[in-house]
């Protein structure tokens, strides 16, 4: 059963690519506010299991509950009411490179139902604020932004919503290290709004330098600690 105080909550879900199971037995519940790491050596299933949370994998097996929504059973129509609450930050930034900084927020927002333009001006001078680009970016096309820029505006399209919960894949992957930490303590900071982050990793010197709760992927399950973590565990 549901336990309103956490934000998402699974009990005993198998994570499945097709009919090969990839992680048995999940079962964690992570409350409002809550920063965790999701770590694991390639190939052990975090990717698949943040698939699972936003319900681009189906839930069959066990129960999961993610920002009010049933995961087990969701309908189709129901998956963009759910990704409404969700912000996602992939690897690669996944920006639309046709169009400004401006316009790929624009795009998202008016994809999930805004309409007033004047307040869609206001939440993209917010959010662009809350990731520390300057509102004279605006204008620029994403060639024309560095990668830890680029990956700004990414987590910037990820807040547009007021989500509940930021689930974030391997989003420093491609950054250098002072440019990571700088994306790190952006979702750190996002938490201290209420927002929720499960940040999915490789980098050792994240969780050295601000230890937290840990996610781990290992042999088919997932381990929920913040002991006995070392380098060989990224």
């Amino acid at each position: 059963m549901e336990n309103q105080e956490h934000i998402i909550q699974l009990s005993d879900v198998t994570v499945y690519i097709r009919e090969n199971v990839v992680l048995n037995k999940v079962s964690f519940a992570i409350d409002k506010g809550e920063f965790i790491y999701l770590i694991g050596r390639t190939g052990t299933g975090k990717s698949s299991l943040l698939r699972t949370l936003y319900a681009e994998l189906p839930l069959r097996d066990g129960e999961g509950y993610v920002a009010g929504h049933t995961l087990a059973g969701i309908k189709q129509k129901e998956i963009p009411f759910l990704r409404r609450k969700l912000g996602i930050v992939f690897q690669d930034f996944q920006l639309l490179t046709d169009r400004s900084v401006e316009k790929n927020l624009k795009f998202v927002m008016e994809a999930t139902g805004w309409k007033d333009e004047a307040k869609m001006d206001e939440r993209v001078d917010e959010v662009l604020n809350l990731v520390n680009i300057s509102p004279e970016s605006k204008i620029k096309m994403p060639n024309q932004l560095s990668g830890g820029e680029q990956q700004r505006i990414a987590v910037a399209r990820a807040l547009i919503n007021h989500p509940e919960v930021i689930l974030a894949d391997e989003p420093t992957g491609n950054l250098d290290p002072e440019t990571s930490e700088g994306i790190l303590q952006l979702m750190i900071d996002i938490t201290k709004t209420g927002t929720s982050v499960l940040l999915a990793t490789h980098n050792y010197s994240f969780f050295k330098k601000h230890p937290a709760r840990t996610l781990k992927c290992e042999s088919g399950y997932v381990v929920d600690t913040l002991q006995k973590v070392g380098p060989e565990d990224f």
